[in-house]
């Protein structure tokens, strides 16, 4: 199980009536593991983000994976199936507009993922709208668009799931950054 991208807001994607399209599903709190794994169990695609982090103790130090959307997971299924899921201990909802589930652009979850498979340190980070919007031209995140950050001597790129209001950094060279 891996990660998805931002988006600058969110789009409807067309949908044919028995196709299949990534969804986020809202979770209980601290749930979002079990749910993914109950969902692969049903035979459904499902994506589950990831990030290491290292949590301190006073009597130890533990290196653990925590959800990169807390309270998300996706999942590609067609609208007619939604109940199969939705019936899941633990699932709470499928994220909608006006009453309907919002579908997730595939491309988004697509780069999301390659990214993730390339083992960038990636994540979380507060949802950011405004700021200077920059490209990656070059270098492992190449063609990802997204908001800069500086922090001391580093310099990130935030990503952001406006659908989830959910933000993500990565860690690029400013050498690899384009204005856009």
């Amino acid at each position: 199980m891996q990660l998805a991208t931002g988006m600058d807001r969110p789009t409807l994607v067309p949908r044919a009536p028995g196709s299949e399209n990534w969804y986020a599903l809202y979770t209980c709190p601290r749930h979002e593991k079990r749910v993914a794994e109950q969902i692969e169990r049903r035979s459904f695609p499902c994506f589950l983000p990831l990030y290491r982090s290292v949590r301190r103790w006073k009597d130890r130090r533990k290196e653990l994976d925590l959800a990169l959307f807390p309270g998300y997971v996706f999942v590609r299924m067609a609208l007619a199936n939604r109940l199969r899921v939705l019936q899941l201990p633990g699932v709470v909802r499928l994220v909608s507009f006006h009453g309907q589930p919002a579908p997730l652009p595939a491309e988004e979850i697509e780069a999301l993922q390659d990214r993730l498979s390339r083992g960038l340190k990636i994540e979380p980070h507060p949802y950011l709208r405004a700021g200077r919007r920059v490209q990656v031209r070059s270098g492992p995140m190449q063609g990802l668009e997204g908001i800069i950050v500086r922090t001391k001597d580093r310099c990130r790129v935030v990503l952001s799931i406006d659908l989830i209001m959910r933000s993500v950094a990565v860690e690029v060279d400013e050498a690899d950054l384009e204005a856009m």
